[in-house]
């Protein structure tokens, strides 16, 4: 009997079988007649859990027609063990699951044109994030991630964290590119100090780059041009190893995101100051600029109101005739002008 219990029952033994079962206790008992207990009335339902659970016997030395309480201890056993072994036996049964789930996925990854799938397949809306998961479960290795923007929010956060934390703990590596500018984000680094303690590494570049993710050197999945609600999925060997090659690159130009080296930030700051020279020789608009950085429009403001003041210019143009005519381009001028 009480191995069909379930929810619903464990909600009536703790909203009114357990008022019930004080009751008997302090009183001695409840008589078989009590209108509480008949049908209809308000401890009708927790009176017939608790019979069935075996805490309510009728027949003692207080009379036939008298429920009394039962020692919980001698009834444990029979309730609890029952859901625990099935609880037991469900998270073997899952874990049996998992292994054949993954020596499917293991087909399928042999396979690139399964199922109608090519080497490249786009995902779209709702169906990347979904997709991006998959791909994390069934990652064996590593995993490189170029991340130019940092709008993550405190859900997203955990959420991430929680994923990846899965994956560097079955012994996957993971390398994480940000630009500069999320060293500034207080939720990037609650971030960047969670997965690093687990053995991540995130590194930060000045220059503009797209989002990229790979997935044991063997798919790829990159932005479309067209629309941010959707992302072009990549088996293609060839092109993969080109994508990762490009990662490699970056990584190496790259600074750690954790050191607190005073040189460090130091150069990362001019070279955040070149890359604000060379938005404004190239022309680009503020929030073209902006996002090239990884900044807010209002930061990029900020950056080229102090060239303004560093160049004594008083208007972008003169700003740009200066440094056209010291001859500086914004490619690795770190010198002060």
């Amino acid at each position: 009997m009480t191995s069909s219990l379930g929810p619903e029952d464990r909600a009536v033994f703790e909203e009114a079988g357990m008022a019930l079962y004080e009751t008997v206790v302090e009183t001695g008992g409840i008589s078989a007649d009590d209108e509480r207990i008949a049908p209809g009335g308000p401890w009708a339902a927790a009176h017939t859990l608790l019979v069935r659970l075996g805490l309510l016997q009728q027949g003692s030395e207080e009379g036939p027609h008298r429920w009394v309480a039962e020692d919980p201890a001698s009834v444990q056993s029979r309730v609890v063990s029952p859901l625990s072994y099935e609880g037991a036996r469900l998270l073997e049964e899952s874990s049996q699951w998992a292994h054949d789930f993954a020596s499917v996925a293991q087909v399928w990854r042999r396979a690139p044109s399964a199922s109608g799938r090519g080497p490249f397949t786009y995902v779209h809306g709702d169906h990347i994030e979904p997709f991006i998961e998959g791909l994390v479960a069934e990652c064996e290795e590593e995993v490189l991630t170029a991340q130019p923007q940092t709008g993550r929010d405190t859900v997203g956060l955990a959420l991430a964290i929680q994923r990846e934390s899965a994956l560097l703990e079955r012994g996957a590596t993971m390398r994480t590119l940000y630009q500069h500018a999320a060293r500034r984000s207080s939720v990037t680094r609650e971030y960047v100090a969670a997965v690093t303690q687990l053995g991540a590494e995130v590194r930060t570049l000045d220059e503009f780059f797209n989002r990229m993710l790979v997935f044991d050197r063997r798919v790829a999945l990159i932005p479309s041009p067209d629309t941010l609600d959707a992302a072009l999925a990549v088996r293609e060997p060839t092109v993969v190893a080109y994508l990762v090659d490009v990662f490699e690159r970056s990584w190496e130009r790259a600074r750690p995101f954790t050191t607190s080296d005073s040189s460090v930030l130091k150069d990362i700051a001019a070279e955040q100051r070149s890359m604000t020279m060379r938005m404004l020789i190239e022309g680009h608009s503020d929030p073209a600029a902006a996002k090239r950085l990884g900044v807010s429009p209002r930061t990029y403001a900020g950056y080229v109101a102090d060239l303004k003041e560093e160049f004594d210019a008083e208007t972008r143009f003169q700003l740009g005739y200066t440094i056209g005519r010291l001859g500086i381009t914004g490619s690795g001028d770190l010198e002060q002008a």
